[in-house]
């Protein structure tokens, strides 16, 4: 059975700060001691509790900078809490920033075969998607060439034809929707469907609101760092519209109201 069990779970970055000044300026001035400024600690979570259970499709929504990335990869146990604990139970297949890490001298048909290999497929596993992936890239001879001549476009066709033929337990997923063009994005939305539908649970994070909506059956609103609310769908997405609404209207970061717990 698979699950995700967060308790009190914070993290904090020391971030380097600007000190307004270049190296020269530091060793010509003398003054090194006196305008050094110390790393600055960044809470970018801050004690969220949260279960996922077999089943679950949870969607993680928040303004730009709320925490939801860094939330996906500290389940994904790409970031170790500051404090709490973090369990996950199940294999975890990871769709984040699926265009990079291509090997550029290498040809498509090698780039498939490398990139199912780091997710942990066999040899055999490989020759029987690898014409199925081909097929879904609709790359054709291209595969033939060197990745370093394809265009930014067929990267991402590529990387996402191959990040979703996997049959995922815990299936965590940030922004990979955005596939190609329009006519290839509405096939990859059906296929992101099938993929999720084969995992045992889901964790999204996607500014695309009526898709979350669509793929997920809870929700979870981040707020600088903090959960502000958990709920259904329905519940959740309606309220971040009426509060992006007022907050647009107002000019304000937010409009306020009472941080609810995730419990």
């Amino acid at each position: 059975m698979a699950n995700i069990s967060l308790k009190n779970v914070s993290l904090a970055f020391m971030v380097k700060q600007d000190s307004g000044y270049n190296l020269k300026d530091i060793l010509v001035g003398g003054f090194f001691r006196k305008h050094y400024r110390m790393p600055k600690q960044v809470q970018a979570l801050d004690d969220i509790s949260l279960e996922v259970n077999d089943g679950e499709r949870l969607g993680i929504i928040g303004h730009n900078g709320a925490g939801k990335s860094t939330l996906l990869r500290l389940i994904a146990g790409i970031y170790q809490p500051s404090n709490g604990s973090r369990k996950v139970a199940g294999r975890i297949s990871s769709l984040f920033d699926i265009a990079l890490g291509f090997e550029q001298e290498a040809t498509g048909w090698e780039n498939i075969r490398f990139r199912c290999y780091l997710q942990g497929e066999t040899p055999r596993s490989v020759d029987n998607k690898l014409q199925e992936i081909a097929d879904f890239s609709e790359l054709g001879e291209f595969l033939e060439m060197p990745v370093r001549f394809y265009s930014s476009g067929m990267r991402v066709r590529l990387a996402f034809s191959i990040a979703t033929a996997i049959d995922p337990e815990v299936l965590l997923v940030d922004e990979v929707l955005a596939a190609g063009d329009m006519a290839f994005q509405a096939k990859a939305f059906e296929r992101m469907r099938a993929t999720i539908a084969k995992a045992h649970l889901m964790v999204m994070v996607s500014h695309d609101l009526e898709r979350t909506a669509e793929l997920c059956n809870r929700i979870i609103w981040l707020e600088h760092g903090k959960v502000r609310q958990v709920g259904s769908a329905g519940e959740i997405i309606p309220a971040y519209k009426e509060w992006t609404r007022i907050a647009a209207s107002t000019g304000k970061a937010k409009p306020g109201g009472t941080v609810l717990s995730a419990a």
